[in-house]
């Protein structure tokens, strides 16, 4: 049997495919949530209500998501990076491919919209072991002064993760008819992310454990949630204020924002979908440039830029939603995750190195699932309950209030760049 090894090219697959299935994984339920949820689990409500309560479904798995953290970092820090990356990555997909199968309202009455909250909730669980494990694959195998570098592939899985959503929802929406897409296609990929998953179970087990946890793994901390909580609170609370922002313009920006053009707009879904795979684009672009700057320059100076223009951008979002002109929307979605791209690529080194190596994947999963419950667990439903009452602009203020805590955290948090992680 081949032993496992580590070049470059291995870490930088290892660490970036896991994070592109895990939210793939993650986004196609948030599609599903904005084209489809509603109406299948939820048909007795009014249409409002219906997505209502679908948006509260997408919530639960944010709520998951820090127990992932304390589990997968227990054993992350305690027995290894690699085996807990492969569990994280097993819980995710079977709770992805048995949504898939999930029947609907119409045939288990209540019993389904439970059913689906607790396979919802099992995504959440693995997302959050995900994250942290796969930015300390990066960061623990980069050389020193390009950790922000390395620290981008697990940052580049989103936007890999959503297009190959996006596109599979947008193929199957050329191909059915909105009847058959509401009875089954909605399905297909859900049950298709068992493919992905095998292929990142392949990766990752061709992986040796990083040179920086095997420095320490003769002793371990027994209780790392408890070190992180006791002596590294104020650098889990900074580092999940620092992440609100990032999580309130995604899913303001694609969730809520497709839910609204769709349904309020009357723009085709088609249409839509492919107006947010251009935006995402920007996103992948914005993610190496804004890593390669916080090398050059500092984690928190290329943080504050992107937190002070996504406070500004959150004036734009009534007037560019309520054009009703696709160009300006798609022009203004791409400027909102072009912004997120660049408050979101310097964390993959930033969380990590705010913690030591013992309790490394605890401290830095926490914080990350810390900012997903913060600033993304609600953001569509408070998105659509705002929307209701004051119209699109108090949408807009919401990303607006959002950027503001955010620089306030990264105001009062530390430089690390040319920290040792040892």
């Amino acid at each position: 049997m081949d032993q496992p090894s580590s070049t470059t090219a291995r870490i930088a697959v290892a660490s970036f495919i896991g994070t592109a299935i895990e939210f793939y994984d993650f986004y196609i339920y948030g599609l599903a949530v904005a084209m489809v949820i509603g109406p299948v689990f939820f048909p007795e409500a009014s249409p409002d209500a219906q997505k209502l309560n679908a948006f509260l479904t997408f919530g639960l798995a944010f709520l998951a998501r820090p127990i992932g953290s304390f589990v997968f970092g227990h054993y992350g820090d305690r027995i290894g990076r690699k085996a807990t990356l492969v569990a994280s990555l097993l819980v995710m997909g079977f709770s992805t491919v048995l949504i898939g199968f999930l029947p609907g309202y119409e045939v288990a009455g209540w019993a389904a919209p439970l059913l689906l909250c607790l396979l919802r909730f099992g995504q959440g669980v693995g997302l959050g072991g995900e994250w942290a494990g796969a930015a300390l694959l990066a960061v623990e195998y980069a050389p020193q002064g390009e950790r922000g570098r390395f620290g981008m592939f697990p940052q580049l899985g989103p936007s890999v993760g959503f297009l190959c959503a996006v596109g599979g929802f947008l193929m199957l929406s050329e191909w059915l008819d909105d009847a058959q897409f509401r009875s089954w296609g909605w399905r297909i990929p859900f049950i298709a992310s068992m493919t992905l998953v095998l292929i990142g179970l392949y990766v990752r087990l061709k992986l040796a454990e990083t040179p920086v946890f095997a420095r320490v793994a003769p002793a371990p901390t027994v209780l790392p949630f408890a070190e992180v909580v006791r002596r590294h609170w104020g650098s889990v609370l900074l580092g999940a204020l620092s992440l609100v922002v990032c999580y309130a313009i995604f899913y303001v920006a694609t969730v809520f924002s497709l839910s609204y053009g769709v349904g309020k707009l009357g723009i085709p879904r088609q249409e839509f979908l492919v107006m947010l795979s251009i935006a995402i684009l920007f996103m992948a672009l914005a993610t190496p440039l804004a890593a390669i700057a916080a090398d050059r320059h500092g984690r928190r100076r290329v943080l504050f830029a992107a937190c002070f223009l996504a406070l500004l951008s959150g004036f734009l979002f009534g007037p560019a939603m309520e054009s009703r002109s696709p160009l300006v929307i798609t022009a203004f979605l791409s400027l909102e995750l072009f912004i997120m791209g660049a408050a979101y690529a310097p964390m993959g080194a930033f969380l990590p190195e705010l913690f030591p190596t013992r309790v490394r994947y605890t401290g830095a999963g926490v914080a990350y699932n810390l900012g997903g419950i913060l600033g993304g667990s609600l953001a569509p439903f408070f998105s659509q309950k705002l929307a209701l009452a004051g119209g699109l602009s108090w949408v807009g203020g919401y990303i607006s209030a959002a950027a503001l805590v955010s620089l306030s955290a990264v105001l009062l948090m530390r430089e690390t760049r040319g920290e040792s992680l040892d």
